[in-house]
Parts: structure tokens; sequence; C-alpha cells
């Protein structure tokens, strides 16, 4: 990933989404602005492609990312995808998963707080999105075991957990 290079007074005067605008660029992915405090963008990943939705919230001098993974869980999974998210969020140092109630797709989240501060240097704006995509990744498979290989929360999370060792 090529790092996004800007000068201190022009990161001071940057709204944090237009910083993230440019990060989004440098990865060449779409985005799209829905308005001053939102904007969308699309990754590609290595299980499905990852609809990313960056917030900013004025009140709280924050920024949210929300990362859709590409699953929906029907109706009679959604206990278990519960209990997977809970298994899942002990294992997180930052964010964390849920589950939206009407669709039961799971996402990740995390917010930076930003109060005090003009806004991020690009180095944070592009550590946001490296590890929100790379605890999708890590977890993606246990969402599927779970929902379509009929394996426990527990059993799920073991099996995607699994940490090959040597060479074949």
């Amino acid at each position: 990933m090529p790092a996004l290079i800007t000068s201190p007074t022009h990161e001071a005067e940057a709204h944090a989404l237009d910083l993230m605008e440019q990060v989004i660029g440098l990865y060449e992915w779409e985005c799209e602005r829905l308005g001053p405090s939102e904007m969308a963008a699309q990754a590609p990943g290595q299980w499905c492609d990852y609809n990313l939705f960056f917030t900013w919230s004025d009140e709280l001098c924050a920024l949210n990312l929300t990362c859709a993974l590409d699953l929906r869980s029907p109706a009679n999974h959604r206990t278990a995808i519960h209990e997977l998210v809970a298994l899942a969020n002990n294992r997180l140092w930052v964010g964390h998963f849920s589950v939206e109630p009407e669709t039961g797709i799971p996402s990740f989240r995390h917010t930076l707080l930003m109060r005090g501060v003009q806004t991020l240097p690009g180095e944070s704006m592009e550590d946001l999105i490296d590890i929100t995509l790379s605890e999708c990744e890590r977890f993606y498979p246990a969402f599927q075991f779970a929902l379509w290989g009929g394996k426990s929360p527990q059993d799920a999370l073991d099996a995607a957990m699994l940490d090959c060792a040597g060479d074949a």
C-alpha cells in the first residue's frame, strides 16, 4: 500500500473524510461520498468484496468505519451467529463485530475518537482500513463454518483460527 503523503498544514485543514477519500484513492478502490459526513467504498478481499461505510460525527468528533461482510445469516442461525460474534470479539484488540438485526449481516466496526485533534495523519487512516480488513479476513471463515458448515460457534472459531505450520 503506497503511503499517503500530506503536509502538516494540509492535514490540519483537511476533514477526516477528505483524507480517507485520498487513502481509498491510493488503494484504487471505488468510493462515493454520500453526503458531507458519509462515504462508502468497496474493498476486494480474499473471501469476498467488503463494503466499507465511513461516518463522521461532529458531535463526538469521531470517525466510524463499518465493514459489512458479504454474508446473510438466516433467522434460524442468528443465535449461533450472535454467539460467534461474542467469541470473536473476545479475540480482538480494537473494534468489534456486530450483526445487523434485520438482515443478519455481520460487520466489523471501529471508531476513531478525534476530540481535540484537527485530523489524524494519513497513516492512522491506513491503519484503520488495514486492521478492519485484516480482522474481516481472519474471521470470515468462522462465519462461513457456522452458517453453512454446520459447525457450532466455538468449533467454527477454532477451525478458522487454526494456524498451520510447516510447508506442504
